[in-house]
């Protein structure tokens, strides 16, 4: 790469690296594959790299990658042929570290938040992750998922209520059958 090539994608280069940890995050709660999720984002900063030229507004550069994230996403779930139909607390000591049961128990809850959203429907698992882990506005999802905002707000509401209902399901499941037996 020449020197004024690499004096161009200099400060590009340093704002779509800064994006990966996101565009991670994004990745992983959709597909739940940490190979996957690698190469979405992979296929993601390519496409971001090689398609520079057509972001208007840097402002939107997030926005916009996480578009090219999902198209990537589309892509790999259409090469599958394996999609959903599209329409259809923690405490702190004073000095901040963790006791084990803390770190067990931040461990179980993390593991049954992914799990129920591991089961909600796939348009309701991109809109939640989006809106509520990403901090995007319903405009921005819109956008990014190309669908209209009223549909980002009712997947977003029917995927909060199953969200919901599936962490109660596995409340009551839980006490159900403790964790805990007694060891004679």
């Amino acid at each position: 790469m020449s020197l004024i090539a690499r004096f161009l994608l200099g400060p590009l280069r340093s704002d779509v690296e800064a994006l990966r940890p996101a565009l991670y995050r994004i990745g992983y709660a959709w597909c739940h594959d940490t190979a996957l999720a690698d190469d979405l984002v992979q296929e993601t900063l390519v496409r971001v790299l090689a398609r520079r030229g057509q972001l208007r507004d840097a402002l939107a550069l997030r926005a916009w990658a996480t578009k090219i994230l999902h198209h990537c996403w589309i892509d790999h779930l259409r090469r599958r042929r394996e999609f959903d139909d599209w329409e259809s607390l923690e405490d702190s000591h004073e000095t901040g570290a963790e006791t084990p049961e803390q770190q067990c128990d931040r461990t179980r809850i993390v593991a049954c938040v992914r799990a129920a959203v591991a089961r909600l429907p796939m348009a309701q698992r991109e809109v939640l992750t989006l809106v509520d882990l990403e901090e995007f506005g319903y405009a921005e999802v819109a956008g990014i998922l190309g669908i209209p905002v009223g549909t980002v707000m009712s997947r977003l509401s029917r995927g909060r209520a199953a969200l919901k209902q599936h962490l109660l399901d596995g409340a009551q499941r839980t006490a159900a059958h403790p964790v805990l037996r007694r060891v004679k």
